[in-house]
């Protein structure tokens, strides 16, 4: 059996992302980064060009492993919409990744360079998409009966976005870890 080797590439993202998250962007240096991969500075300069290029990686990397986590239970069709919906707040509550703010793109997208353009557009298309598909989950309910047939299905999608957000920060912030699964029966009865 052939083990897989993680690349320096790799590493540096690991690692990376590990002190982003839980230290900052802002108060973690390149050399920090260097102490904790043991990766040197010149390797790692040859995959990443600046720090801002590094943390685009990252966004990149997380963008595409919530919104296939996300995809994945919302193309559950034996699952009622409702279902999916608690599906998709347990699988965002219980992530094993340490944020300062509680979620990986709000901790990330407070810090980040005022002049990055190209990250603060990644992030906004991610919810913007993840209010599309909250949209389409609340529309599927609206068809089946499932949820009021006079929901703005779109105000009511971008609730739920903004709600899961400020749950994720607010259950950081005071370190209560069921305070979104709290939640839940607050916006079932929204919905029905």
């Amino acid at each position: 059996m052939i083990k897989y080797k993680p690349s320096n590439r790799d590493i540096v993202l690991q690692v990376a992302t590990t002190l982003f998250l839980s230290k900052g962007y802002l108060a973690t240096s390149m050399d920090d980064i260097v102490t904790s991969s043991k990766v040197s500075k010149t390797n790692i300069y040859y995959y990443f060009k600046s720090k801002e290029d590094l943390l685009s990686a990252i966004m990149d990397q997380l963008i595409q492993s919530y919104s296939e986590m996300i995809h994945d239970i919302c193309e559950r069709s034996s699952l009622t919409v409702q279902e999916r919906f608690k599906a998709i707040l347990r699988m965002l509550t219980h992530q094993e990744l340490e944020c300062l703010g509680g979620c990986p793109f709000i901790t990330l997208y407070t810090q980040m360079p005022q002049d990055a353009p190209i990250i603060r557009e990644k992030v906004s298309r991610f919810f913007r998409d993840q209010i599309d598909i909250m949209e389409q989950l609340i529309l599927e309910g609206i068809q089946k009966q499932e949820f009021k047939a006079d929901l703005s299905a779109r105000s009511t999608a971008q609730f739920i976005v903004a709600a899961i957000e400020g749950g994720l920060f607010l259950q950081h912030a005071s370190e209560d870890s069921t305070l979104l699964e709290q939640s839940l029966p607050t916006l079932a009865l929204l919905l029905k």
